[in-house]
């Protein structure tokens, strides 16, 4: 019978250990859709330079949360503790027994939750990317990157998943509408304010569309999205239980598809025409505002936080415009926006009644004033040290023949 039990934990140990490392890469091929969906709306001349920012930033948050972040989100809170801030070293020191079934109460290793919680990171500061598109430094948009994946991103989730004064509140998050998504839009948000609009975006009040280098990218970057949120949001269940696993993946396709329906119909009121760039930012919107509660909102209630987060993009983005505030690929109207709306879909039809609207409120203010206020601290000094936009010089010809001698499409004909 021992044996017997022990060969059913250790299969169990498998399965789940697989279920998060399949999940850890499909939150990594995002990365990829992040590039496709950048580089698709951003203008031709400047695709190297939007791919470059893609790829360092992966890197850049993988090693960020390797030497601190980790230990900053997970800091292992005392009982009684503020549960504000805590840090518990540098590097990854591996717990007794951490890669054993011993930790994460058998779920995996130690080492797959490091990778995985490190691919959200990554995420948070990729969605800052798209927004200050094609007018700012790359040196700049590196340095606030390290700085804020480094430390303001996980010092912000050891509130709620470190088992911080948040989570002790009752706030709710599933898989990041909030600590992920609004945390990098809040991002985005300080950094298009400080840098301003592109050269001819906004011209005697009218907005001038700046047509996107590749179409089709864009739509593969949106499905490649779509396919990461199955590990994104199905393995932040951390683990393979088929009953959550597959109620998850349900709730959250649910909500692309209505978020996708949701911006077609808004914006062919709006505008008068089918948006294709509306429908595509509508499923990423669908998508992040189900993150918040995909295993506490029913399907039902699924297609609505979808379709209500499909409205809310496209009205986001004209609003913005309004204000001329210039965000190229639409990231502040899909994270932001719609993160805060997930965030409190969960108090309004979440099935646990422990999820009040009031604490998912506070929560959403609290994590929204600390990463704004952090994010454009840090890009109005660098604005004031290093310069923050390229001169309007490099921004007109493209960014891309300045400061990477390539472009991203070259048609060579053979004499």
């Amino acid at each position: 019978m021992a044996l017997q039990q022990e060969a059913i934990a250790n299969g169990l140990f498998t399965a789940n250990n697989i279920w998060m490392m399949l999940s850890t890469a499909l939150v990594f091929i995002m990365h990829l859709g992040f590039a496709g969906v950048e580089a698709g709306f951003g203008q031709a001349k400047n695709t190297v330079n939007i791919l470059f920012k893609n790829t360092l930033t992966p890197i850049i948050g993988v090693l960020t949360y390797f030497f601190v972040g980790f230990n900053l989100m997970y800091p292992g809170f005392a009982e009684g503790d503020a549960g504000i801030f805590g840090f518990a070293g540098f590097g990854l020191s591996l717990p007794e027994n951490g890669n054993t079934v011993d930790y994460a109460s058998g779920g995996y290793t130690y080492w797959t939750d490091f990778l995985f919680q490190a691919m959200f990171a990554a995420t948070a500061a990729t969605i800052v990317s798209g927004a200050v598109a094609e007018r700012i430094k790359l040196s700049t948009y590196l340095i606030f990157t390290f700085i804020f994946v480094g430390l303001v991103y996980p010092i912000v989730g050891s509130w709620k998943w470190g088992a911080g004064w948040l989570d002790q509140l009752g706030f709710y998050d599933f898989a990041g509408s909030t600590l992920v998504h609004s945390v990098g839009g809040w991002g985005a948000l300080a950094g298009i304010i400080v840098l301003g609009p592109r050269i001819g975006k906004y011209v005697d009040g009218k907005v001038i569309d700046k047509p996107g280098s590749s179409v089709p990218l864009a739509v593969i970057g949106v499905f490649l999205l779509w396919l990461g949120w199955f590990g994104f949001n199905g393995g932040s269940v951390l683990s393979a239980d088929p009953a959550t696993v597959s109620y998850v993946l349900v709730t959250t396709s649910l909500a692309a598809c209505t978020g996708g329906l949701g911006a077609m119909f808004t914006a062919l009121i709006t505008f008068k025409r089918l948006d294709l760039g509306m429908v595509l930012n509508g499923i990423l919107a669908g998508l992040v505002g189900i993150t918040a509660g995909a295993d506490v909102i029913s399907p039902n209630w699924a297609l609505l936080v979808g379709f209500i987060a499909g409205i809310l993009v496209v009205i986001s983005a004209i609003s913005l415009d309004k204000f001329k505030l210039d965000d190229v690929v639409g990231a502040v109207s899909v994270h932001l926006t719609c993160g805060v709306w997930g965030t409190l879909a969960v108090g309004l039809f979440s099935s646990n009644p422990d999820h009040t609207l009031v604490k998912q409120l506070i929560g959403v203010a609290a994590c929204g004033a600390t990463a704004f206020i952090a994010a454009f601290i840090i890009f109005y000094a660098l604005k004031l040290t290093v310069g923050i936009r390229v001169s309007a010089e490099h921004e007109r010809q493209g960014m891309d023949s300045h400061e990477h001698g390539i472009r991203g499409y070259t048609i060579v004909y053979d004499e």
